[in-house]
């Protein structure tokens, strides 16, 4: 049986990690499964309570916070699976979840990422993501598909391509890692899934979905659903992003687009909202990209 890694990063959030890992050990019944925690340089390092409340997880303390991507690439160095399940640390578990997307990753060599179903939490009918529509490279926008609506079985049993997957719950080969690398850590935080999904479709492999499967979400626990931290990546990434996969032609009218278009709006809004802190992390998004290379430290790193 293929052994599948279940890696989550915990940072300053050790309860909601706790409510994961009991919803894991709860409905998980995949057999040959290890669970790898991060803890992404927390204030309080709640390793030692961790190893005494669940024996037999793996757990690992970075002294810093490496973001996102640097903490489930420090993860995936400690992994010995076959399959790499990646689940944010504010999503909870359902019944036989991993079985799913295993038995899907299985009958098709050619997936290289699979996501489940996702369904917010706190409204557990409500969907939050069954796909992703394509990306317009001219305008760094898609669409998630099926996002706030009642989940009424409209999109039951969906099991085929997408987009791009989910960075709350997604499945991924060993194969992929092997021949694209791990997550580019210069995102730090948001994007950094759809980037690692555009270079593993270059790379020949496919992205799934499978709805038989589902995972529940708490969605924006770490940063919050608006906050200053997520703007600043938000725009940033989302400039990032086209540098890293658009042509020149796409990404050259883009960054007109960002600069004369997204800008100008984006500053009517928060003056309007009086949010003027969101004015100056715009600035720092923009800035951020004149003066820092697309590359990250871990493109090409092989395990």
């Amino acid at each position: 049986m293929n052994t599948v890694s279940i890696i989550t990063v915990n940072y300053n959030q050790s309860q909601v990690t706790d409510e994961l890992l009991d919803s894991i050990i709860k409905f998980n019944t995949y057999y040959e499964t290890e669970i790898i925690v991060i803890d992404n340089g927390s204030d309080l390092n709640p390793i030692a309570n961790w190893t005494a409340k669940y024996p037999g997880i793996i757990f690992i303390r970075s002294e810093k916070n490496l973001g996102f991507a640097g903490g489930n690439n420090l993860g995936v160095q400690s992994a010995k699976g076959e399959f790499l399940f990646f689940v944010n640390n504010d999503t909870v578990f359902t019944l036989n979840l991993v079985d799913t997307l295993v038995q899907t990753l299985l009958a098709n060599s050619q997936i290289g990422i699979i996501s489940p179903k996702l369904l917010y939490f706190d409204e557990p009918t409500v969907l939050q993501y069954v796909g992703y529509t394509k990306m317009n490279y001219y305008t760094a926008r898609n669409n998630c598909i099926g996002q706030y609506e009642i989940d009424n079985g409209q999109y039951d049993s969906i099991v085929g391509s997408t987009s791009f997957a989910h960075g709350a719950a997604m499945m991924v080969t060993r194969a992929v890692v092997n021949k694209v690398g791990l997550m580019a850590e210069n995102f730090f935080l948001y994007y950094e899934e759809l980037d690692w999904c555009a270079r593993a479709k270059r790379a020949g492999f496919e992205i799934w979905i499978n709805t038989n499967a589902s995972i529940y979400h708490k969605e924006s626990i770490s940063v919050g659903k608006k906050s200053a931290l997520k703007e600043y990546f938000m725009n940033r990434n989302r400039i990032l992003f086209i540098r890293r996969n658009a042509s020149f032609f796409p990404k050259l009218l883009f960054l007109f687009y960002f600069i004369l278009f997204v800008t100008p709006r984006n500053m009517l809004v928060y003056l309007k909202e009086r949010n003027f802190n969101y004015s100056k992390q715009l600035f720092r998004a923009i800035y951020w990209n004149f003066t820092n290379s697309v590359k990250s430290s871990f493109l090409g790193y092989r395990p």
